[in-house]
């Protein structure tokens, strides 16, 4: 038990890395494709959200469709669709409307693949162990994006495309080979996954009824408005802003590098604290606090700097400290709601995608509007840091919502 146990989040983790390197390889590659098709700084922006507008309209579908097609197809479908949208994004680019629309298309499968693993982990992961498993997760996603931001500057652009996306594909293959979807016992497994009282049917609407449910939401929404600046924009604020060559965009690795080792130390820290009776609601937000201020306060230094140097040390702490959200809010789902956890996740990362959709034009035209400076978009991420943070220490709770 314990080895397939950790053989899933080990297939799983494998899969979230996949997942975000298809991610990031358009902010980096949108370097070269636009100094080939020379989109302006408007186009540029829709073109990094347009992956967002697939990805928001996913996120429930894949929570419910786990629950009732299984977690096995559904991850299928969701990787095999986005490895193909992937592998299709060089062939479309001269046509700028088709490759929006197979950005649109990477997002709805990459919509499903989080929830997907959420309701796999509430299944498979004993409570106490949790915070690990979601950590491994979390800090495989940010070592998917450290191998796209470390290999694409030194690639074609079309290559790109090609390679990852057909690690998607290989991926599919060992998944559907080695993992074996089993129905849990009850009396034997639940217990450790599930609350004893068994599941109940609760309609989606009244996960929108509770401030403990959305000071997740908010603290989630708080950190991908970050997370989403950072990933759609570093590779070019680096090059246009602090004259980075080819070479030096790759240090847009070194955020994600940092951030996949706080995310695994801060799992093993949660759970040690939770082993020796710290209160698994104290440790939540203390998580939580330190993810969403910590980077507030160095985006702010982030954005002073005019040194490349500087510059990445100061994004790069503040990549770090937000991987403590993993053992964070994103670990209270299976705690508030431990038999809807793919559920409730997948209605927070639907309003978490929101900040996808906006940071891409928004930030364009806050930069063009101010003259070319970018301060005011860092501050605006900054101030939505702080106020999810305090509401998420101040409103959220561990004890079960829903059974």
């Amino acid at each position: 038990m314990m080895v397939k146990k950790w053989g899933t989040v080990g297939l799983c983790s494998i899969g979230n890395l996949i997942n975000s390197a298809d991610r990031i390889i358009m902010p980096i590659a949108i370097i070269q494709m636009t100094d080939q098709y020379k989109w302006s700084l408007y186009w540029q922006g829709w073109i990094l959200s347009s992956f967002a507008f697939g990805y928001i309209t996913s996120q429930l579908i894949g929570a419910r469709a786990a629950t009732r097609y299984g977690s096995k197809k559904v991850l299928a479908w969701a990787v095999c669709l986005w490895s193909i949208s992937t592998l299709l994004t060089p062939l479309v680019t001269p046509h700028l409307y088709l490759l929006i629309t197979c950005r649109i298309l990477l997002g709805l499968g990459e919509g499903l693949g989080l929830p997907t693993i959420f309701t796999i982990f509430a299944q498979t992961v004993p409570v106490h162990e949790r915070s690990t498993a979601f950590g491994y997760l979390i800090g495989a996603g940010h070592v998917g994006q450290t191998l796209a931001a470390l290999l694409c500057p030194h690639l074609n652009w079309e290559l790109s495309f090609y390679l990852f996306g057909s690690l998607g594909i290989v991926w599919l293959f060992v998944w559907m080979v080695v993992y074996k979807e089993e129905k849990l016992s009850q009396e034997d497994e639940l217990p450790l996954v599930y609350s004893k009282t068994g599941a109940k049917q609760v309609h989606w609407v009244r996960f929108l009824c509770h401030w403990s449910l959305w000071a997740i939401y908010i603290a989630h929404f708080a950190m991908n408005w970050s997370n989403y600046i950072i990933m759609q924009w570093l590779p070019t604020y680096l090059s246009r802003y602090l004259g980075a060559n080819k070479e030096s965009v790759s240090l847009t690795a070194v955020p994600y590098i940092v951030n996949s080792l706080f995310g695994v130390v801060s799992g093993h820290l949660a759970d040690w604290l939770i082993a020796r009776n710290w209160s698994i609601l104290s440790v939540r937000r203390i998580m939580t606090f330190v993810g969403l201020f910590g980077p507030g306060i160095f985006l702010i230094c982030f954005c002073t700097v005019n040194s490349l140097l500087y510059a990445v040390i100061f994004v790069s702490i503040s990549m770090g400290l937000c991987a403590c959200n993993s053992a964070g809010h994103l670990s209270n789902h299976t705690e508030v709601a431990p038999n809807h956890a793919g559920l409730t996740f997948a209605i927070s990362n639907t309003l978490a995608t929101i900040p996808g959709i906006l940071c891409g034009p928004l930030t364009a035209e806050l930069v063009v509007q101010s003259h070319g400076r970018w301060f005011p978009v860092f501050i605006l991420a900054a101030a939505i840091n702080f106020v999810g943070g305090i509401i998420y220490v101040s409103q959220s709770t561990a004890n079960p919502l829903y059974q």
